[in-house]
């Protein structure tokens, strides 16, 4: 076995590899054709890399509803290593009004290339090929930009008020949209809000971005700012425009100085213009005022920050003990020990548990089997400690649950169901005693092998939404030869992850993966596919939440401004 502690070992530079920069990718489509006669296309961009042959996603766009020429407001953001071949795709859906999943979508075409040919282009364009590669009339346009150092964020909210009419039998249904003005004169958006309906007065919601994104780390950039009235045929109407900069939105923050207010003034709205009606109307005042109601500067940690300020990653494991696996007894059974060649259970579970232990100090992990009849009475169990200790559940690093496995098999019976809600729920509990905490000290990684498609689908769905609200991630391994086309929904891939009553995850929090995808590769493959999301989840939830690494000083705590 120490062969496969060996490659798993070379994986232990996963969080720290050496990635070159981080790259922002916009994207804008052209041309694209009409689904059919009475409607255009509600245009979305899916976003895959390549590993090891298979197209994984990594992120998608925002659905815009009737759009031929979409512009998107989604940046993608993508590690860019300068050694690697990194091949993308851009596939393009048409998303209906229904739902926002992809099974039912119509695909519209897709792009390949590589991240280096996006940088060193700066500006990709490209036909975006049909089914069997037939080339139609719509493009694709990919623009790059490396992501300065500074990773803070700025949240900011907009009102208007008294915005002109444009609608004869109702009011305008206004969105605001920000652009940021490049060195060479061009416009990059940076945000699209969301479009209130029927209300001259609307109140946006407010939004976060870099000021990597919002500025390119320069206050001083010129932001465009237009206000439009939607309309479902994608005609909007314009209602007016204005000027700022982020040095201006930042003076409103820093207002309770005098010197700003003299400079500046009260310059926390601005008068919306229509240049048109400047020119024709005499007494022409403006089409109304936007106002800034929240400018917050958000310190951003990294992966890093929190583990070097103590943050513990605490690793739990949760086997499959069903008899689909077989007769542990028999060579055939995905549980069989062999005496030289580990089965595909021990080779999931090393891979991932050597990643993880390395950020685990006492190095004790919990380990858990579902689905067995187990001793004394025999009785079904979807959450036994796989050391029949249930007070102390812990294993002495990845080799102790490795024993406990094989001690384990011969004392219990294989039998079902697939139920895996009990083992999330168990872990959530321990996540939601250090989420009271309001610290960024335990992370809880659950991963859960098994060999089929679970049976209790829907309680796994409600586990999986409350979970997202806490300090997890979940990873599922899927060992064997089954079909596991229905777990891909846990992990968000095919739209948003919902529970049963329609409630949505907070966060991405699942990342499914069948062990035969990398069956002939190393164990680091598999721990960098699977593992790969982690840093982000983390960073995601203690950031969303505003809580700061351990070590961080007070001097870097966010400001606010509200009128």
């Amino acid at each position: 076995m120490s062969n496969i502690y060996e490659s798993a070992a070379t994986t232990l530079g996963l969080f720290n590899s050496p990635c070159l920069t981080k790259v922002e990718l916009r994207v804008a489509c052209k041309g694209i054709s009409d689904r059919d006669a009475l409607s255009k296309p509600d245009p979305c961009v899916v976003l895959k890399m390549q590993s090891h042959g298979q197209w994984f996603e990594v992120d998608r766009t925002e659905v815009i509803r009737s759009s031929i020429s979409p512009v998107f407001s989604k940046v993608f953001t993508v590690d860019y290593y300068f050694e690697e071949v990194q091949r993308l795709r851009f596939e393009l859906h048409d998303i209906s009004s229904n739902h926002n999943g992809l099974k039912e979508a119509d695909f519209l075409g897709s792009m390949e290339c590589t991240l280096g040919q996006i940088v060193s282009q700066r500006k990709l364009s490209k036909a975006l090929l049909k089914q069997g590669n037939t080339t139609g009339k719509s493009s694709i346009t990919v623009t790059a930009e490396e992501l300065s150092g500074n990773d803070d964020y700025v949240e900011l909210a907009f009102s208007a008020k008294k915005l002109d009419d444009k609608d004869f039998f109702s009011k305008s249904d206004p969105f605001l949209e920000i652009f940021r003005v490049n060195d060479d004169g061009t416009a990059s958006l940076v945000h699209r809000t969301e479009t209130i309906m029927n209300n001259l007065s609307p109140v946006w919601k407010s939004f976060k971005v870099s000021l990597n994104t919002l500025c390119s780390g320069d206050h001083e950039r010129e932001l465009k700012c237009t206000v439009w009235d939607w309309d479902s045929n994608g005609k909007h109407d314009f209602i007016g425009e204005f000027q700022t900069t982020f040095k201006e939105m930042k003076a409103a923050m820093d207002g309770k100085q005098e010197k700003l207010q003299t400079d500046l003034g009260q310059k926390i709205q601005w008068e919306c213009i229509n240049p048109k009606y400047q020119v024709k109307k005499k007494n022409y005042r403006n089409s109304g005022m936007v106002i800034l109601t929240l400018c917050k500067i958000i310190k951003m940690h990294s992966f890093l920050d929190y583990i070097m300020g103590g943050c513990q990653i605490q690793f739990t494991v949760a086997i499959d003990f069903t008899a689909s696996n077989g007769d542990p007894r028999n060579s055939c059974s995905l549980h069989y020990i062999h005496p030289y060649q580990p089965n595909e259970y021990l080779k999931a579970l090393i891979a991932v548990g050597e990643i993880c232990q390395d950020y685990d100090s006492d190095k004790m992990f919990p380990a858990f089997g579902f689905g067995a009849q187990i001793p004394p009475d025999f009785k079904v169990s979807h959450d036994f400690a796989v050391n029949f200790d249930e007070d102390n559940p812990e294993c002495a690093g990845i080799q102790g649950v490795v024993e406990a496995y094989q001690n384990c098999l011969p004392k219990i019976q294989l039998y079902g169901p697939t139920n895996i809600a009990p083992i999330i729920q168990k872990v959530a509990n321990s996540a939601s005693e250090e989420m009271h905490t309001k610290e960024a000290m335990e992370y809880f990684i659950l991963l859960i092998l098994t060999d089929g498609v679970i049976t209790d689908m829907a309680d796994t769905r409600e586990a999986i939404v409350h979970a997202s609200h806490l300090p997890m991630s979940v990873i599922i391994v899927g060992i064997g030869s089954a079909d596991f086309s229905d777990m891909q929904m846990l992990d968000g891939d095919d739209g948003i992850l919902r529970s049963p009553k329609g409630e949505p995850v907070l966060r991405d929090i699942v990342q499914f993966v069948p062990f035969r995808n990398f069956k002939h590769a190393s164990p680091a493959a598999l721990a960098k596919s699977v593992l790969a999301e982690v840093p982000n989840q983390v960073v995601d939830y203690y950031n969303g939440k505003g809580i700061k690494p351990k070590c961080m000083t007070d001097f870097e705590s966010s400001r606010a401004f509200s009128p």
